[in-house]
């Protein structure tokens, strides 16, 4: 089979700035990251030097202020560049999203002092972050956390369990989220804890179906200290910046679905362009060519809804439903497109040989995480219907 090059996307951007910007992480993904990924997942690796050759590019901390280390970027073109990273290998991409999520607390709820002291080291200074929301017993229901802040004069001390965090046991910061007063959403504060806190301890990695080279684990704190100068935002203010964060953060998994999808149908023409049945391409075929024709239509579709919903939030507006309007239709989007291109590549696509059995089982857990997408559809009918009557 001839080796087929993948199209380059035809992006809209709004600044030859950002165009310069795009091939850059391009240069980055198709150069450092993508020939590495197939093995690296394989090996369940953690590509930690990746992220530090994308700390030292300026790309940790795009859609944030050049004031701290930030890019100064606005969502439209930090998501694109996300794309390409997880088009390249969903890990980094991901990775990327999660410390952006883990940023967001400090960047937009923290003090002057508190964004001096530590977002430059966030944002350009090589450190990784991790998101501490969900816990063994309240995922979708996370206002029902159980960990615990408790006040000892001019620190806090924490204890309990979080779940599934993304990054857990090698992050160097965590933004936890943990209940400082009564039950329910009021009661929860936020909080920017060092990884290597004393009493701070990660269980050992889960093994997962896919995203094998990105470490999640349950990360303990069993009386683990922080002063109140690390406590984010007012008490009882987190379960609200935590929301804030998953609005931004669900446009950043339906970036990551439609580039993973995008390297499906990358991969799926390559091969039927270049597989020969009955004497001709099986490209050829009109059942194959129209499922073609629907990938492509998905991943356009997805990809124009995302952006819709990151100009939106660029020019301050509301945007919590199209965001889990996106993340909804771009991670349902991605998992139809990766099982249409093992289809498509037949017996090959079913062995490790070639890459979309890794971009199927990767896709699944984009409608998982960051509010599964039964919880996607709620949101969006509290906005298109109201909240429930019961």
């Amino acid at each position: 089979m001839p080796d087929r090059a993948p199209q380059q996307v035809d992006r809209q951007l709004p600044t030859d700035e950002a165009r310069d910007l795009i091939s850059l992480v391009r240069d980055i993904a198709q150069r450092e990251i993508a020939p590495e990924a197939a093995e690296g997942e394989d090996a369940g690796h953690f590509p930690r030097e990746v992220f530090g050759l994308l700390s030292e590019s300026g790309l940790l901390g795009l859609p944030y202020d050049s004031e701290y280390g930030g890019g100064d970027q606005p969502y439209e073109v930090y998501l694109q560049a996300l794309e390409e990273l997880a088009a390249a290998r969903l890990t980094v991409g991901l990775g990327v999203s999660v410390h952006t999520l883990a940023c967001h607390a400090l960047a937009q709820y923290g003090t002057k002092e508190q964004q001096v002291e530590h977002l430059p080291a966030m944002l350009g200074g090589g450190l990784l972050g991790a998101y501490c929301l969900s816990e063994p017993s309240s995922g979708s229901d996370a206002a029902s956390l159980r960990t615990k802040a408790v006040r000892d004069g001019d620190d806090w001390v924490i204890t309990g369990t979080k779940a599934w965090i993304t990054h857990g046991g090698i992050a160097d910061f965590y933004t936890v989220m943990a209940r400082t007063g009564g039950e329910g959403a009021r009661g929860i504060t936020a909080f920017l804890v060092p990884g290597d806190a004393e009493g701070l301890h990660a269980a050992l990695p889960e093994k997962k179906m896919g995203m094998k080279g990105s470490p999640t684990a349950q990360v303990h704190f069993d009386g683990v200290r922080v002063s109140d100068e690390r406590r984010i935002g007012d008490e009882g203010q987190g379960f609200a910046i935590a929301l804030s964060a998953l609005d931004s953060g669900r446009l950043g998994i339906a970036a990551c679905a439609v580039g993973v999808a995008q390297a499906a149908l990358d991969e799926a023409v390559a091969y039927a362009t270049g597989r020969q049945q009955f004497g001709r391409p099986i490209a050829d075929f009109q059942g194959l060519r129209f499922m073609l024709a629907d990938m492509a239509t998905q991943i356009e579709a997805g990809r124009a809804l995302y952006l819709a919903a990151a100009r939106l939030r660029d020019a301050g507006r509301p945007f919590s439903k199209q965001a889990a309007m996106a993340k909804l239709l771009c991670t349902d989007a991605a998992m139809k497109v990766t099982t249409d291109a093992v289809q498509v590549l037949g017996g090959y696509g079913y062995t490790a040989d070639f890459p979309v059995e890794r971009y199927m089982r990767e896709a699944k857990v984009l409608q998982i995480v960051e509010g599964t997408n039964q919880i996607q559809r709620m949101v969006i009918a509290r906005h298109v219907a109201g909240p429930d009557s019961r």
